[in-house]
């Protein structure tokens, strides 16, 4: 299908972009590498009466090693957080999650940024994040804003970001020695999954279980209590609500949610 009709506004700087979604409020769309916002535009399922390109602001590509923290640009590709080296050494969950993300063309175009503000709890990156305790910074008319991971997914592609804002940043705990591990079952390899796990330090990120990206929190409790991985694993599922499939149905799902928790659990042992 053909979207509906729109003003292309392309920004420069990130202060641009910022007056332009200023100027034009609840109208206008940001655009990044555009895999999540193009196709409802086809579908007519978004249809903004102003696009936002900031495709251009590489001010907001990078990767560094800030203290105890690693900074992650929001415009960043996942093609390059693959083979980051800061993000190697410091957070390989991200850089592992980020090379599994559709094909090579999605990881050469989408951004981390983008996936995380189109908050699709079947999408791998937000149970990532989550499960790295990442902290979002957001830039808007008043400043910068920190939110936590916990706090950024609302419902259903839906955020705290005020229109007026962007997210510009990604902040998580700088790891050394920690151990991490991902599980995903999907029916064709670049499939959104129909349950998924991310772990590491003691936190596990739950896919597509959900409205929205989810904490494993009674899996996490145990393991804090002393539980063994295949007891903790088992309560993988508690709190989940996930969707009800011909293809996957929501126990299924919870069944998966189990099994993948238990093998990412022992994917961490095992390099901790």
């Amino acid at each position: 299908m053909i979207p509906a009709s729109f003003q292309y506004l392309r920004a420069s700087t990130v202060d641009e972009a910022l007056a332009l979604l200023a100027s034009h409020g609840d109208d206008a769309k940001v655009l990044a590498g555009g895999h999540s916002l193009l196709p409802l535009m086809k579908l007519r399922l978004a249809a903004p009466e102003y696009l936002v390109d900031i495709g251009a602001l590489d001010e907001l590509r990078y990767v560094r090693l800030e203290g105890d923290e690693v900074a992650i640009g929001a415009l960043s590709r996942y093609s390059s957080l693959v083979r980051d080296p800061v993000l190697l050494a410091h957070a390989p969950l991200l850089a592992h999650v980020s090379g599994l993300v559709g094909d090579r063309q999605v990881r050469h175009r989408g951004t981390i940024g983008g996936s995380l503000v189109h908050a699709d709890a079947a999408a791998d990156l937000p149970a990532a994040i989550l499960a790295s305790d990442a902290v979002l910074v957001a830039r808007g008319p008043s400043g910068e804003r920190r939110i936590p991971a916990a706090e950024f997914f609302l419902g259903p592609f839906t955020t705290p970001l005020e229109p007026a804002e962007l997210l510009t940043e990604i902040r998580l705990p700088a790891q050394t020695g920690q151990g991490w591990g991902f599980e995903k079952f999907t029916r064709r390899a670049i499939d959104w999954a129909m349950a998924g796990v991310a772990v590491t330090g003691g936190r596990v990120g739950l896919v597509n279980l959900g409205g929205v990206p989810l904490r494993a929190t009674a899996t996490e409790e145990a393991l804090a209590a002393g539980a063994s991985i295949e007891d903790a694993a088992a309560l993988a599922a508690e709190g989940t609500n996930p969707p009800d499939e011909p293809h996957a149905t929501a126990e299924y799902r919870r069944h998966l949610a189990r099994v993948l928790t238990r093998r990412a659990l022992q994917q961490a042992a095992s390099r901790s």
